[in-house]
């Protein structure tokens, strides 16, 4: 039987490779020395270097910033946020490791728990699915479900969550000379910040030449999309969920956000990000299903 295209690949050190042709393209951290898990790195596709960055090129009170990584300031009061606070973010299991042709999808559930009560406030079941795209461009596809241990919970109103994306040095418009922009033409963080639009894109040039970026596409099924966004021209986008009020989530109706990054090659193609966004839209999500598969519990598919 031959290989699939896409694949991953279990490592030492609570880690999973997501690889594409054999070669990484992506990685997920869920260690317990961290307070929440991550992934670290997007590999870009002309330098073969990472697109992200772990921290801040110029503040050491911003380890929170960890490349590529879901957080929540106000979660019923609790700080999921900051790495000061005794809040964390914990792997419980994993659901699913999906390789395909087409994508290799990981599946795992997580508990957020505030640190003063053993008591888990929030399940939350992560979907991250590595897609490849032409000269060895990458799409990360990730969906997520909240689940609240109450009947009820409220994700206060806040710029810092959920989603979040802090970019290599050298594309930052402070500390590289990238370019940030918006799906409505916007460029800088002063025309962008709080701003709504459907997408965003960081772009520079790496070590050697190469010119890349990551376009961050919100998805119209999203609460309040197009999303407001909390952008800085030190090197980091996130689309703000919470940025003009509070969102709840119930045990009846979860919570649900999915979000798009590509990895691509060459300056912004704003033309070629409209058409993604577009598709992305029309893009069943994702389910976890029983799975056939002898000692595997469940499997992944997309949503007929």
């Amino acid at each position: 039987m031959p290989v699939p295209r896409c694949t991953l690949l279990p490592l030492p050190d609570h880690q999973v490779s997501f690889r594409i042709d054999g070669a990484e393209r992506f990685r997920w951290h869920f260690g317990p020395l961290y307070p929440r898990p991550f992934f670290y790195p997007l590999v870009g596709p002309a330098s073969g270097e990472s697109l992200t960055r772990m921290g801040h090129p110029g503040a050491p009170d911003h380890e929170h910033h960890r490349s590529v990584w879901f957080a929540h300031e106000k979660v019923s009061g609790v700080n999921f946020w900051s790495d000061v606070t005794v809040a964390r973010v914990r792997q419980k299991q994993w659901l699913a490791y999906q390789d395909g042709d087409n994508e290799a999808i990981l599946a795992v559930r997580l508990g957020w728990f505030d640190g003063h009560d053993p008591k888990e406030l929030l399940e939350q079941d992560l979907f991250a699915a590595v897609i490849p795209g032409p000269d060895r461009e990458t799409f990360v596809e990730v969906q997520t479900v909240f689940r609240p241990s109450a009947e009820m919970l409220e994700f206060g109103k806040t710029n810092f969550g959920f989603f979040a994306v802090r970019v290599a040095k050298a594309l930052s418009v402070f500390f590289g000379g990238g370019t940030l922009t918006n799906s409505d033409g916007a460029t800088g963080e002063p025309a962008i910040f709080g701003k709504p639009a459907a997408w965003m894109d960081y772009s520079g040039e790496q070590a050697g030449g190469h010119k890349e970026g990551i376009t961050y596409f919100d998805h119209p099924t999203n609460p309040g999309y197009p999303s407001a966004w909390h952008v800085r021209a030190d090197g980091w986008m996130a689309a703000s969920v919470c940025y003009n009020g509070p969102r709840a989530t119930t045990r009846k109706e979860p919570l649900t956000l999915r979000y798009l990054l590509h990895a691509h090659r060459g300056p912004l193609d704003a033309k070629r990000a409209d058409e993604v966004a577009q598709a992305f839209g029309h893009r069943a999500p994702f389910e976890l299903v029983k799975a056939p598969a002898r000692n595997t519990a469940f499997g992944v598919r997309r949503k007929a």
